[in-house]
């Protein structure tokens, strides 16, 4: 029972901290810039998009870029962009024509989320690429600081 005690407040001291740090990380998320109005970022700039309580805040190189009042978002849009990998599969073809051709057959999916914004005479959109591994958490994230509903661009029909 002696060593019990001290065992439990090792594990929890260590433990609680490591909780505390994870639940801000669910707040962060890792994005490429594909353009919009935000000045002096150019496509294919890494970024970070925080979500706050009340706002979204976009990050570059540890300077923040753009705050967005969570009320003043009009839309939100995902959409993705599926092309097929051809040009690994041509360098894996040249060393094994085995895996080349199976490399020809399998896809690759980009996942981009666009926000458009009213601020009083402020407006802007941005869109970005989010990682696949995270796009659905930041769609619920956004969708839950905003109240907006993200629109699905992949499933509008156009008509000319």
């Amino acid at each position: 029972m002696r060593l019990f005690k001290p065992a439990v407040a090792i594990l929890l001291s260590l433990t609680v901290p490591m909780l505390v740090f994870g639940a801000e990380r669910g707040n962060v998320y890792n994005i490429k810039y594909d353009g919009g109005s935000l000045p002096d970022a150019k496509a294919g700039n890494d970024m970070k998009l925080f979500l706050d309580a009340d706002k979204i805040r976009i990050t570059r190189d540890k300077q923040e870029v753009a705050t967005i009042p969570a009320a003043a978002v009009t839309e939100l849009s995902y959409g993705q962009d599926v092309h097929r990998r051809v040009g690994t599969a041509i360098g894996l073809a040249v060393v094994s024509l085995g895996i080349g051709a199976l490399m020809a057959l399998s896809k690759s999916k980009k996942h981009f989320v666009g926000i458009t914004w009213a601020d009083g005479d402020k407006k802007g959109g941005i869109a970005f690429q989010a990682d696949k591994n995270d796009y659905r958490g930041l769609l619920a994230g956004l969708e839950g600081i905003t109240g907006k509903k993200a629109v699905d661009s992949d499933a509008l029909n156009v008509k000319n």
